[in-house]
């Protein structure tokens, strides 16, 4: 979650991190958002590690940790989750379509991960 591919791709991940973890920081307080990144990256990692058992591939970045903030974020944000699904897609296969490599699983357990977290109150 802090080795990151090339200058681009941590601007990129702190951009979205700032955006959305702001958000989610005032709402939970410094400690449990905290605890949801740290935690729910490690899990997303360990998932995305599960999925790739028998590839050869480094996973880098703060991807899944971000995702698991927009997760919960769309289970507490009801009235904004159709565009947080939607975000999470098109940042998961986008760059796919014009040949950037991305760990589309990675944003995609995380994303799970998260919303599972909103949805079983792990933070309450």
């Amino acid at each position: 979650m802090f080795i990151h591919g090339s200058f681009m791709h941590i601007l990129m991940n702190m951009a979205v991190l700032f955006q959305f973890g702001s958000i989610l920081e005032r709402y939970l307080g410094w400690v449990k958002f905290g605890i949801l990144y740290i935690i729910g990256g490690v899990i997303t990692g360990l998932l995305s590690l599960g999925y790739l058992a028998f590839e050869s591939v480094n996973l880098v970045g703060a991807s899944g940790a971000i995702s698991v903030l927009l997760g919960f974020l769309a289970y507490i944000d009801r009235f904004n989750r159709k565009g947080l699904i939607i975000v999470i897609l098109l940042v998961s296969f986008a760059p796919l379509l014009i040949g950037i490599s991305v760990a589309w699983y990675a944003h995609l357990i995380g994303f799970g991960v998260g919303y599972l977290a909103g949805f079983f109150k792990v933070l309450k």
